[in-house]
């Protein structure tokens, strides 16, 4: 992981020792765990790396006092969760970060700025005189030779003077984000009561599982009312959150669109009756997820591209509830493909890591666009609902052999966009 390359296994260039070592020499350590980046003192106190996708780990841990490096990357959710620990421990933070556009990291630091209680404080390279300025122009350069000139000088601002305004290098979406901000977009969004509000998800069982809610609007208007993320639980919990946002809201339910991998084993249901041949296995997602009282519909296989290209035509479209789907939202501007020093190119796969999930879950809004538009609707074979209607006359709850039947009827030939 990221913190540990940064971090743990860091070399010192001036001295060829690990970082760490000069940090915290052997001599006041009681004991070293490798594998979890963990440092007992002889003191009694403890010490270890974390990558903030990991943030659940230090929960209902004692921790004194944290530092997040390179805090405009990390994943915001985590200093939500762990602030109450902090403070009730009497302890500190330290956030250190270089920029990357007006994110998270931004809104601390202006609240920082507002805050008797915070130290804050911008340090450019003009200020510290770390580097001769006649080397970063030479750096300037180079970036211009790599990058083009204006993503060369967008890199130069942000990483030697501290500029919020620079575009993220590698976004997917940063150009469609800042034109949704631009032009009003990304703000205060009321649902609209006459439509159905779908949700488009990105399922996960140790990673999170993240669930955009949304409505289709006349004019192709995509209206973005909410987003929510979590790990570690079942369906059924999912299942209670879309209920009671739909509610709260008052909208009607729509449907419930999972990528096509959703035939999946549920691992945290399985089959309890003893008569069943079944009983003790795990169920598909799918199944558990009518069981639950969800609509699902599983979108067209495709391709990555394929779902990057999709999100890219429907952006110009949506509108984002900024209160409502802030982490979802700056996951969007975060969500980049990263260059390679070795061939010189970015790489052809987006880098894994926070905003990722949020991301997978919007392609999957992308896709299932096109089904809530597409007319006329065909009509549902036995055990699957219609989109955003009640179900037909006669409906039944679908077996498990229907869910066998109607995948093996499913056409196996990829549609691309």
């Amino acid at each position: 992981c990221q913190a540990r390359k940064a971090i743990w296994t860091a070399v010192n260039p001036h001295t060829g020792k690990r970082r760490i070592d000069e940090a915290f020499p052997h001599e006041i350590r009681e004991n070293t765990n490798d594998q979890e980046m963990f440092i007992r003192f002889k003191t009694g106190s403890t010490w270890q790396v974390i990558g903030s996708d990991n943030y659940d780990r230090l929960v209902g841990t004692s921790v004194a006092g944290l530092t997040a490096s390179e805090w405009a990357l990390a994943n915001p959710s985590a200093w939500a969760y762990l602030a109450p620990i902090v403070a009730e421990n009497n302890g500190w933070a330290l956030f250190i970060t270089t920029p990357r556009g007006k994110n998270h990291a931004y809104a601390m630091l202006n609240m920082a700025r507002k805050s008797p209680d915070w130290f804050h404080e911008v340090s450019t390279i003009a200020d510290t005189g770390a580097i001769p300025l006649e080397i970063v122009e030479q750096q300037r350069l180079e970036y211009h030779a790599l990058y083009g000139e204006e993503a060369g000088d967008a890199l130069i601002e942000q990483e030697f003077y501290c500029s919020f305004e620079a575009a993220i290098l590698g976004a997917y979406y940063g150009k469609e984000m800042s034109r949704a901000a631009q032009e009003g977009r990304i703000g205060i969004v009321n649902p609209h009561p006459d439509y159905p509000m779908h949700t488009a998800w990105d399922l996960g069982v140790r990673d999170s599982t993240v669930i955009w809610f949304w409505q289709a609007l006349p004019g192709q208007i995509i209206r973005v009312v909410g987003c929510y993320a979590a790990a570690g639980y079942g369906i059924n919990h999912y299942a209670e959150v879309i209920k009671e946002y739909a509610g709260r809201l008052k909208l009607q339910r729509g449907d419930d669109f999972v990528p096509h991998d959703a035939r999946q084993r549920e691992f945290g249901s399985f089959v309890d009756n003893p008569v069943d041949p079944r009983h003790g296995e795990a169920k598909q997602r799918i199944e558990v997820m009518i069981e639950c009282g969800l609509k699902p519909r599983k979108v067209m296989d495709h391709t990555l591209m394929d779902g990057i290209s999709a999100v890219r035509q429907i952006l110009p479209r949506c509108e984002f509830d900024e209160a409502c789907c802030g982490d979802g939202i700056e996951a969007l501007r975060q969500y980049r493909t990263e260059w390679d020093d070795e061939t010189k190119i970015f790489n052809d796969k987006p880098k894994h890591d926070w905003a990722s999930h949020y991301a997978d879950a919007f392609r999957t809004l992308a896709m299932a666009y096109r089904e809530v538009v597409k007319a006329p609707q065909k009509p549902a074979p036995r055990g699957l609902v219609v989109a955003g209607g009640a179900p037909p006359p006669g409906w039944q709850m679908p077996t498990y052999a229907d869910i066998l039947q109607a995948q093996a009827n499913e056409p196996k030939q990829r549609e691309r966009i």
